[in-house]
């Protein structure tokens, strides 16, 4: 059974090279190159994948749909830039797709996810229990819409694998919270398309509470000064993420008002 896997990328110079040579072990590479405006697509080319060239940034669930259009094979996998596949991840997949006794019925399967914050493995702090669905036939799943943290959507039953996807989201705390403060904008748009109502109350409480779930209800405390940045990250995030909700639904009533 043959396996194509796609990788969206959006100046992604530092991390495509090394993401395109985890997935070696599948049949085809593709790769959207998506509105960059660095070497990404040259480098993913030099490295073997197939590259799409989007004239501009489509968003991440529009070029995730556009990958799965020129999938060539029926199983798919999906991965990020900042991650990487384990080698034992790797057999394991080779060895569950060639396996015909493992695919009855089975649609997708969801894979355990092991993330870095700078150099260290996170363990708790909502990081360390992760699994994501990542291996897939595409004949029944699809993306979601969603403008931020889009998944797939799946029609059929979900498997399990043990080992990992490693997961380096953040090289440094820069472009952790740069990521994270572009990730808030676009959770707060989607927001205003889903007609979620912000108040006082909500830019208020919902930071708090993010804090307080990440440091202690997600035991962050037992990750160190790290798991204390992720939880006040996670403050932020939230923080950005409701209090610009609540001024684009505040101009989006204005307009709407003067129409």
């Amino acid at each position: 059974m043959k396996i194509s896997t796609i990788i969206i990328a959006y100046n992604e110079a530092k991390n495509i090279s090394d993401a395109v040579g985890s997935v070696k072990f599948t049949d085809e590479v593709i790769v959207v190159d998506n509105g960059s405006e660095d070497d990404t697509g040259e480098i993913a080319r030099t490295s073997g994948a197939k590259v799409i060239t989007l004239e501009k940034n489509l968003g991440y669930s529009e070029a995730k749909k556009i990958a799965l259009r020129k999938c060539s094979n029926d199983w798919v996998f999906w991965l990020d830039c900042d991650e990487r596949v384990s080698p034992k991840l790797a057999d394991e997949i080779i060895a569950t797709i060639n396996d015909d006794k493992n695919l009855d019925n089975i649609c997708a399967f969801e894979i355990p996810r092991r993330s870095f914050f700078i150099d260290k493995l996170i363990r708790h702090s909502g990081w360390g229990n992760e699994t994501v669905v990542r291996l897939f036939r595409k004949d029944c799943a699809k993306f979601s819409d969603n403008l931020v943290h889009e998944g797939l959507i799946v029609d059929g039953k979900i498997a399990s694998m043990k080992n990992p996807i490693l997961h380096y989201t953040a090289p440094d705390f820069k472009s952790f919270y740069d990521k994270q403060i572009r990730y808030a904008h676009l959770s707060a748009e989607q927001m205003v398309r889903d007609n979620v109502k912000v108040n006082f109350a909500k830019i208020l409480v919902h930071p708090i509470a993010a804090f307080f779930k990440t440091f202690l209800i997600k035991l962050g405390f037992l990750d160190g000064v790290e798991g204390f940045q992720i939880a006040m990250i996670n403050f932020i995030y939230v923080f950005t993420k409701y209090s610009n909700a609540y001024y684009l639904q505040r101009n989006k009533n204005t307009m709407e008002k003067r129409i």
